[in-house]
């Protein structure tokens, strides 16, 4: 089974910048799985932020964070990797790396969570 542990997070202020990881660990990144990022803010429903699919390494963004964010992912260290920057308080939310299948930037598509951090924006 892929398994997935996150980190990072934390406080930042308007305009400052954040990296979250997850290290992901049970497949081959040849093997074609895609990988996610997903938020929750408070009083909100989870939304997707992110996608990347091993395979071919495209990207997908959500229009609210498109130019922002960058997903990524590191063979040698097996993590997957959210770069954010210019953030503003309506990005704090739990951030959640997941795994998706299919490949779409949707609730329906979670196959399987991390344990989520906290960023918060102020």
């Amino acid at each position: 089974d892929v398994q997935l542990v996150e980190s990072g997070g934390g406080s930042v202020q308007t305009g400052g910048s954040l990296r979250l990881s997850c290290v992901v660990s049970g497949y081959a990144y040849s093997d074609g799985y895609c990988l996610g990022w997903f938020r929750q803010a408070p009083g909100k429903e989870r939304e997707g932020v992110a996608q990347m699919y091993s395979g071919e390494s495209s990207t997908y963004y959500a229009d609210s964070v498109k130019g922002r964010f960058t997903i990524s992912h590191d063979n040698a260290k097996h993590t997957l990797d959210l770069q954010m920057s210019s953030l503003t308080p309506e990005d704090t939310a739990v951030y959640y790396c997941v795994v998706l299948n299919p490949c779409s930037l949707s609730l329906a598509s979670v196959t399987q969570w991390c344990q989520g951090t906290q960023v918060t924006v102020s």
